[in-house]
């Protein structure tokens, strides 16, 4: 099995020697390695069984680095960065040659942001090269939010996960590219369209691609438990039985065995329930019931990159 632990020099001495480790992040634990190693980058793709079409997002740790990386930063993208890095945010820019096109799956533009977690600042402060690091999950299932899920989906494929608690925010940066000048969103994720508008003014949406990805996190089934996932629409009720898993968002579903049932937030915060979506569904995913249905959240803040997860997790 991996061995988990909290030093960076560790995880700095895997990392230098070519290996991947898991890291910390404020969004979802990730899978990283050397993104300038195109050897390291395979490892990547190998050990999540990731399709070399889906491109990866490369992390660093300050703003004065990009310019090795990107070659061009639009206004609005100046502005985004200055307000949201580090944290929840992923920017799409135009590519230096630096950058493998294993890394970008061969586009002209390479997905990068600054991560919010003070140990993997650390461990990139410490580093010569950006990290490429998509979610450490077996490709299309459920995100992992603490070092134990790491270790329990990777094994000892991983020789090291680096552990920094369980991810405050719990879902995947908002990936956010320039089209043209205009902003467009190619993943809801952590950071809310309302909080990026009161920035830089209205965005374009643009979530949906079943193949070809121009953006990691694009396809249309992913983010998906073993067991069916049925997404109710407003004001439906689950099928009833035994053997029925039910995610709920405040309130339990009557009919249905409490210990079968989590509550993403009893308050209604969409915060908590965003916190808590992945490790309830990975609960549900092991619980002993044969389908689990999922409540939809309410069309705001963070609910839409909720809903946009429950729905592709819901994809046959």
């Amino acid at each position: 099995m991996s061995q988990i632990g909290t030093d960076i020099q560790v995880a700095k001495a895997f990392l230098e020697a070519g290996n991947v480790v898991g890291i910390p992040t404020e969004t979802v634990y990730g899978l990283a390695g050397n993104a300038l190693n195109p050897d390291a980058v395979l490892t990547i793709f190998r050990v999540k069984n990731r399709p070399s079409f889906d491109p990866l997002i490369v992390h660093t740790d300050s703003l004065d680095k990009l310019s090795q990386f990107v070659s061009e930063i639009p206004e609005a993208a100046q502005k985004l960065a200055a307000t949201f890095w580090p944290g929840p945010l992923t920017l799409l820019l135009p590519r230096q040659d630096i950058i493998p096109d294993l890394v970008t799956s061969g586009l002209p533009r390479v997905a990068v942001r600054i991560p919010h977690h003070p140990l993997t600042l650390a461990l990139l402060r410490s580093l010569d090269f950006p990290l490429a690091a998509p979610s450490a999950n077996p490709f299309g299932y459920i995100s992992p939010t603490t070092a134990q899920h790491v270790a329990d989906q990777l094994g000892n494929q991983v020789p090291y996960i680096l552990d920094g608690g369980a991810a405050g925010v719990g879902l995947e940066s908002t990936i956010v590219g320039f089209e043209a000048n205009q902003p467009t969103v190619f993943r809801l994720g952590g950071l809310a369209i309302e909080q990026m508008e009161q920035v830089i003014g209205p965005v374009e949406v643009r979530t949906h691609s079943t193949s070809n990805p121009k953006a990691p996190g694009m396809l249309s089934s992913h983010y998906a438990p073993r067991k069916p996932l049925i997404l109710l629409q407003p004001g439906e009720s689950p099928q009833l039985g035994e053997r029925v898993g039910a995610l709920a968002f405040r309130e339990p579903f009557g009919g249905i065995l409490s210990e079968n049932q989590r509550i993403l937030s009893p308050t209604g915060d969409l915060t908590e329930a965003a916190k808590n979506l992945f490790a309830y569904l990975r609960a549900l995913d092991s619980a002993p019931v044969d389908v689990i249905y999922a409540e939809p959240l309410p069309n705001q803040g963070l609910g839409w990159a909720m809903n946009d997860r429950l729905r592709r997790a819901s994809v046959q």
